[in-house]
């Protein structure tokens, strides 16, 4: 308790306090050296707690910071993203060229199925439906099922 002040030591000063302040004012400076120590304790540990409280309002001030420094990027990346999305759609946007119309035989031909033309026409048919959909899917973005 008192560090390296062993028992005779303690005895000696009480026996010198005896002689120096007489036995009546020895129970009043006990009382009052005790009162100095527990108001001493007290104040050291309000001390300790307004120390822990500003310890942890400076550790919310930087969670919070943090967390605005976070939410101020996903904004930024958010916008990027829709200023992208919305150069894309202003690419695919404009109407496409009419797709080149090629003569095909005459119906009474019998090689009609299997002319080349007919593939050609349903590829830019293909081609204009991908498209349409990447259009509406950059537009509403990808339909999840599930």
């Amino acid at each position: 308790m008192f560090g390296s002040i062993g028992p005779t030591e303690l005895i000696l000063i009480f026996v010198i306090a005896l002689l120096v302040f007489g036995p009546k004012k020895l129970p009043e400076i006990g009382k009052s050296v005790g009162k100095a120590l527990g108001e001493f304790k007290k104040a050291s540990e309000e001390i300790k707690g307004r120390i822990e409280e500003e310890i942890q309002a400076s550790e919310i001030r930087d969670i919070h910071k943090d967390l605005k420094d976070g939410v101020e990027s996903l904004r930024d990346g958010i916008t990027g993203l829709k200023d992208e999305v919305g150069r894309a759609t202003d690419v695919s946007a404009p109407p496409s060229p009419a797709p080149e119309t090629k003569e095909l035989p005459p119906p009474d031909s019998g090689a009609a199925a299997s002319s080349p033309a007919a593939p050609a026409d349903g590829a830019a048919k293909s081609e204009d439906l991908v498209k349409e959909t990447v259009a509406n899917e950059i537009r509403e973005g990808p339909k999840i099922s599930g």
